[in-house]
């Protein structure tokens, strides 16, 4: 079979099942029930250039945009207030109790809390991710007895399988690799995104193509990344497929990625993101 062939079929499998014919990044209906050469290179042109924005990428209009804003500042008064690792296991009731006991927080808005619920029920489909959701309900928790806080890092991962990964990683890897991010609930998700998409003014195709949207994270799961001690947010560019870790990694046959090079998911590559769990989770 011929590359372009190979990538309209996985494209179409893809893009099209269980989500109703619906084309990447917008509404569109396809009738014919076949994918273009234009369509498969506009595709990989928006993975290419991930953090641009393209023609038909989905907006926020100005008003959702104004309670996001509400919503973000809330958030990360929220955060600063309990702790960055703390805030990687905090569930939406928890945000929701904390953000009213604490006058520096102040109470959620209806408009902002209805907000959050748009967001995290909104089918991503819409705007270009395409990823599984293993976190299905809002208010769906991290369980703190079944993870465990990792030295040096301020992050956490699960007891069991993603610990014992990570550990084996380090003890043959070396000392030179570290954990940039483990568990995160859905509020710590909630809060990378909804920085994203105001960063990109209300984008949330360019915003999706980066980060998962809330729900859609197997950081909430198992799946966590790694990097190079020293390296710093290099380690979240393809620049971290340079560094001594990667190429160690690989050697190993550690290597297992979510979001591998010209995935048909909407998202970007990910060579840092260690998958741990199954996408039928």
């Amino acid at each position: 079979m011929r590359r372009r062939d190979f990538l309209k079929t996985t494209l179409f499998g893809a893009i099209f099942y269980g989500y109703s014919f619906r084309v990447v990044a917008g509404q569109k209906k396809m009738h014919t029930g076949r994918i273009s050469d234009d369509f498969i290179r506009d595709y990989l042109q928006k993975m290419e250039d991930f953090d641009k924005p393209h023609p038909g990428d989905v907006y926020l209009d100005g008003n959702q945009l104004r309670i996001l804003q509400s919503s973000l500042k809330r958030l990360t008064r929220l955060q600063r207030i309990i702790g960055y690792g703390n805030f990687h296991l905090l569930s939406f009731d928890e945000a929701l109790k904390l953000a009213r006991n604490y006058s520096r927080v102040g109470r959620f808005t209806k408009e902002e809390i209805d907000f959050l619920e748009w967001i995290f029920y909104r089918d991503a489909a819409g705007y270009g991710f395409l990823g599984n959701k293993p976190m299905a309900n809002l208010t769906d928790c991290i369980q703190k007895g079944k993870v465990k806080k990792i030295p040096g890092t301020g992050n956490y991962l699960y007891k069991g399988r993603p610990l014992s990964l990570y550990l084996k990683l380090r003890k043959d890897v070396g000392k030179h690799l570290i954990l940039t991010s483990g568990v995160r609930s859905i509020m710590k998700q909630t809060l990378l995104f909804l920085n994203k998409a105001n960063r990109s003014k209300g984008n949330l195709s360019l915003a999706s193509r980066s980060l998962a949207p809330p729900g859609f994270s197997y950081h909430a799961v198992g799946d966590f990344d790694v990097g190079q001690i020293g390296y710093g947010v290099a380690n979240f560019t393809e620049r971290f497929t340079r560094t001594r870790v990667f190429q160690k990694l690989s050697r190993l046959n550690y290597i297992t990625l979510r979001y591998s090079k010209g995935n048909f998911l909407g998202v970007r590559f990910e060579p840092w993101h260690i998958k741990v769990v199954s996408s039928s989770a």
